[in-house]
């Protein structure tokens, strides 16, 4: 049975995007395929070499992944509304929007905490590390991740279903993001505002804090090590990924701080760029630039698949 909301809706439009459309469309054409060919790269490179069969490549494999699933849950959309001069979404499109955002960015939350985790392993205790960090173990993180992600987005997405929508059908963005959705109802959001504050806290704020703690106690750790080769070989192993936490939770707080501040269409559309659509472009360009062992495999990988061609 399709769902239905209280008043009939049958489609949103998306308004964020509305002038300057050939340039629009070069634009998110070009960044969808530097972020699918970028990731997917990296999937290849980890999946392909095995001197990358470790923790931290599996857990890196699954970010590109979930990078490129993000990214390809907004933009070919944004990129048809173009072609067909419509910025009409249907209702039950709108509902995927928002669940399958909301699967993809939070996983991506807990997947940097559990990235941090392995690092604080890895550093603070190496002699258990193999033992700890184990294929199973690997697995139960991100399986443990994902579900937890996927219940958060449905329940979010089942909150919607009661609304009832009167008029307002204009989104200002070139997505359906949650927030925006809600605030379009004309019935009571208490608890669907509620509930984004909880979910917020548990799978931002608790995960961030968990990556302030790792990175704490690798600091503390490195800080012991007596030679400065040492210090540094231990901190190189970490840049990449704080790099791409960086980026990923400052666009995330820079939108937050926008949408509290102005409700403008450009502003959104801007703000949800910055952490849906930029992070996820450049995190393979991070981690292949950071780390010798991504550039030495994408290395063999690329001239491997033009020797093929």
């Amino acid at each position: 049975m399709e769902p239905v909301n209280q008043t009939g809706i049958s489609e949103f439009f998306l308004m964020g995007l509305t002038e300057l459309q050939p340039f629009i469309f070069n634009l998110f054409l070009s960044m969808y395929l530097i972020t699918i060919i970028g990731n997917l790269l990296i999937v290849l490179a980890v999946s392909t070499d095995s001197r990358l069969h470790t923790p931290m490549y599996f857990f890196l494999c699954n970010l590109s992944f979930t990078d490129i699933c993000t990214s390809t849950t907004t933009i070919p959309k944004l990129l048809l509304n173009i072609q067909v001069q419509d910025q009409s979404i249907s209702y039950i499109g709108c509902l995927f929007q928002v669940c399958f955002i909301l699967i993809f960015c939070v996983f991506e939350s807990c997947l940097l905490t559990v990235m941090a985790y392995d690092r604080y392993v890895a550093i603070c205790q190496p002699l258990r590390y193999t033992i700890i960090m184990n294929p199973f173990f690997c697995l139960f993180l991100v399986f443990l991740s994902l579900l937890a992600t996927t219940i958060n987005a449905l329940l979010h997405t089942l909150l919607i279903l009661p609304l009832s929508f009167c008029t307002g059908q204009d989104i200002p963005n070139f997505f359906c993001e949650l927030g925006q959705v809600t605030k379009l109802a004309c019935s009571d959001t208490f608890i669907n505002v509620l509930f984004i504050y909880i979910a917020t806290t548990v799978f931002s704020v608790i995960p961030l804090s968990g990556i302030i703690f790792s990175y704490i106690q690798i600091v503390s750790a490195v800080l012991k090590i007596s030679s400065a080769g040492g210090r540094h070989k231990a901190f190189s192993t970490c840049g990449s990924h704080l790099s791409v936490v960086s980026l990923f939770y400052g666009t995330g707080l820079s939108a937050y701080m926008s949408s509290t501040i102005s409700n403008s269409s450009v502003c959104n559309v801007i703000t949800s760029m910055m952490y849906s659509v930029v992070p996820q472009m450049l995190n393979p360009f991070i981690y292949s630039l950071r780390s010798k062992e991504i550039k030495g495999s994408l290395r063999e990988l690329i001239i491997g698949i033009i020797c093929f061609a």
